[in-house]
């Protein structure tokens, strides 16, 4: 790896954790030649950046960035919510679920995905033979809207960033985008959940399965073996790119 490289991967990686300039002194803990990468150029590999922030760092990235956001009044919608939806799970997941924003349950816990919708996809996450802990769950937008209404544009220009951020901090292997609005802000389209639903896309060199939200599911509980057959596909990419489940 020459200089310029290795320049470039710390600014990509310090722009990931969202330093809008360079520290004065690099941490040893982010240090871009450790052993392992060392390694990985001897061998002819092209390591990632995110192959070089342990568990530890990454959960030090996203805390930073839930204090960043602090008591965030950026868009209207933190004027009728009682909490911010972070998001919740494991730092160092390989599989992230990305819903459109909170209901009232959530605001009420400041946790996402934890009323009716979120009891069915806890469901569906054991069902593939994990755990909520061993995955991490978002949301497009961090505040509830009104009675529940859909995220208007700007609302979610405002707060996508943020989960655009823990996308690039967590770095899944997959991401599965639940709904119309998850997938269609993620895929940048206008095209219908029935239509993208099912098929692989990239959100920044990352995959995406595209899926009916769980909300969805609990109105129409004929379509659940669909999520359950977009879900399957997840599954066989993680195993085929070395994954367990």
């Amino acid at each position: 790896m020459n200089i310029a490289e290795d320049i470039r991967t710390i600014l990509t990686f310090y722009r990931t954790l969202g330093f809008e300039r360079l520290p004065l002194k690099f941490s040893s803990k982010f240090e871009v030649q450790s052993s392992k990468a060392k390694e990985d150029e001897h061998s002819g590999a092209n390591p990632s950046i995110v192959t070089r922030c342990s568990s530890e760092d990454k959960k030090a990235a996203i805390e930073e960035l839930r204090r960043e956001i602090g008591d965030c009044d950026r868009c209207r919608l933190s004027e009728g919510r009682k909490n911010i939806v972070f998001g919740e799970g494991n730092p160092d997941a390989r599989l992230m679920f990305i819903g459109e924003a909170p209901g009232r349950e959530e605001d009420i816990q400041a946790r996402p995905f934890v009323g009716d919708a979120g009891k069915l996809l806890t469901r569906l996450i054991e069902k593939m033979g994990l755990s909520r802990e061993e995955v991490y769950i978002g949301n497009i937008v961090k505040c509830r809207p009104p009675q529940n209404r859909d995220p208007e544009e700007d609302e979610m220009a405002t707060c996508s960033v943020f989960i655009d951020r823990q996308i690039r901090i967590i770095s899944p292997k997959i991401i599965v985008s639940l709904g119309r609005i998850s997938s269609q802000t993620l895929m940048s389209t206008k095209v219908p959940i029935s239509k993208l639903r099912g098929r692989f896309f990239e959100y920044k060199d990352i995959p995406v399965m595209p899926t009916f939200h769980p909300a969805y599911l609990l109105r129409n509980p004929k379509d659940k073996w669909l999520v359950w057959e977009d879900v399957q596909k997840v599954m066989e990419r993680l195993k085929e790119s070395g994954e367990q489940i």
